[in-house]
């Protein structure tokens, strides 16, 4: 019998006010895999990732980890499994970074909240992994702003979590500090972690991940693998643009230039 899927959603639906902003939505997510939540701004990958992490209850749905329910779980566990790395985090504190990523490991000490050699382990491991060893010693206010994406992704690692979920992480990211990120999830992936990424460029979505989402206005609009979704028809539905072919994801505004 195949294993169930590390993360799986059924039919999520969350509801603000009058207004639904997300609408029946299921998710299945397999170890070694990295989803895409693609869509314009306002699509709604913030507020699944939120709902997933559970940040935000949704009105209807399931969120199951391993085939097991989350409700079943205690909210310990669910944090073990799952660790979410929003795109601004609120932390601005002259601390080393070693100790950032240290909070990682708060669920998994004695409960005078002392440390372990496991936690020293994991610590350094996350660090390893991410390739920001180097930043461990140095005040995380004094990192630049792709610096502080690693060692909060080394955060998020530290907690031992299979599942990782981050909201825009290359956002305000120049080029090369971008795709170093994308190869660090990549090696991740790898590694047997599931990751979900919410991403804005389609070319990071088409080189790095192997499933996605397409959203609009907190529907899904085509899901699958990213040679499906990454398509001419539903790119040009969602965003307005065609792709050029040949021009290895260059566009331009549906319609124009057209009698």
């Amino acid at each position: 019998m195949a294993s169930a899927p590390l993360l799986q959603a059924r039919n999520l639906t969350v509801v603000h006010g009058q207004r639904k902003l997300l609408d029946d939505i299921s998710v299945s997510l397999e170890a070694g895999q990295i989803l895409a939540l693609v869509g314009p701004n306002g699509a709604g990958k913030s507020t699944l990732m939120k709902a997933l992490a559970g940040i935000l209850s949704p009105q209807l749905g399931e969120i199951f980890f391993d085939g097991q329910s989350h409700v079943a779980l205690p909210q310990r566990e669910r944090a073990r499994r799952l660790a979410y790395v929003p795109q601004h985090s609120a932390l601005d504190a002259p601390m080393p970074a070693r100790e950032v990523v240290a909070q990682g490991r708060f669920l998994h000490r004695d409960r005078w909240g002392r440390s372990s050699p496991d936690d020293e382990s994991a610590i350094t491991s996350a660090f390893e992994a991410t390739g920001a060893l180097h930043l461990a010693d140095r005040s995380f206010t004094r990192l630049s702003y792709g610096e502080r994406r690693l060692v909060l992704l080394a955060r998020a690692l530290a907690t031992g979590a299979r599942i990782l979920l981050l909201d825009e992480p290359t956002a305000a990211l120049d080029v090369a500090h971008a795709l170093s990120l994308l190869h660090v999830l990549r090696n991740l992936a790898a590694r047997g972690h599931a990751l979900i990424v919410a991403l804005h460029q389609l070319d990071e979505v088409a080189e790095f991940c192997t499933q996605a989402l397409l959203l609009r206005q907190g529907r899904v609009v085509r899901a699958g693998s990213v040679e499906d979704v990454i398509a001419a028809a539903p790119v040009r539905e969602v965003f307005g643009v065609d792709l050029i072919p040949g021009a290895h994801f260059g566009y331009r505004i549906a319609d124009q230039d057209k009698p």
